[in-house]
């Protein structure tokens, strides 16, 4: 066999070592993630996402100053805006979504240990489903088991908030009679309700944010766990 020969067999085997040495080592590294180390490294990975995202949003700003999720005006008051600031409401209905914003600021913290329990509490069928999942997966797993506890919650500390502004009272009376005759979501109708269940919104949204941002920077998190788990993953 001439050397020309030689070296072009060797290196097709060569290659072909190193690309089956490869896949076996991807293949073992999923199935060790798929029996132990994925709900750990996840649960790591949820934990800090969900406490990343609380210390975003719960501070003065975190909402009101973020456009990704900002609590608009509800519904048909979002719609009568422009007309209500002509009519000189404008400073009102500026107020109204400054109070909006800040309730929930004041009601996120509160979501902390509910959240981190329910990262403790996850199975590994819950972390077989959000690895498997699409990019919502996450904000999908918290909305399931923590979206009914947190409102209520949430719900106090948000009433609270917003009667302090005398157009939310006002907003409350209108909308409900708008929303009796079919024109408006009832859950509008209502925006202790209304701000609610955006702060809930807002808050699983970024933790899959911050979940997202692990994923992609797994190295960068400075967990060897978390470098394992979702550099396998990639």
């Amino acid at each position: 066999m001439n050397r020309r020969k030689f070296n072009t067999t060797t290196g097709i085997m060569a290659g072909g070592l190193i690309w089956a040495a490869y896949q076996q080592a991807y293949a073992l590294s999923i199935s060790d993630l798929t029996d132990g180390d994925a709900t750990k490294g996840l649960k790591l990975a949820l934990e800090k996402s969900a406490l990343a995202a609380v210390g975003l949003l719960g501070k003065t700003d975190g909402f009101l100053g973020n456009e990704k999720v900002r609590i608009p005006l509800p519904g048909y008051l979002e719609d009568a805006a422009q007309m209500l600031r002509t009519f000189g409401q404008g400073q009102r209905l500026d107020e109204l979504i400054t109070a909006m914003n800040r309730a929930a600021e004041a009601a996120v913290p509160m979501a902390k240990e509910l959240l981190v329990g329910t990262v403790k509490a996850m199975n590994v069928e819950d972390a077989k489903k959000i690895l498997s999942g699409g990019e919502t997966s996450v904000t999908s797993f918290f909305a399931e088991k923590t979206r009914d506890s947190l409102g209520m919650k949430f719900l106090p500390i948000v009433t609270r908030a917003t009667q302090k502004v005398g157009l939310a009272q006002k907003y409350n009376e209108v909308a409900g009679k708008i929303a009796g005759f079919g024109l408006m979501k009832k859950e509008d109708a209502n925006i202790e309700q209304h701000v609610t269940g955006k702060s809930l919104d807002g808050l699983y949204f970024m933790i899959g944010e911050e979940e997202k941002k692990i994923r992609r920077d797994p190295v960068g998190t400075g967990s060897a766990l978390l470098k394992k788990v979702f550099g396998a993953l990639k």
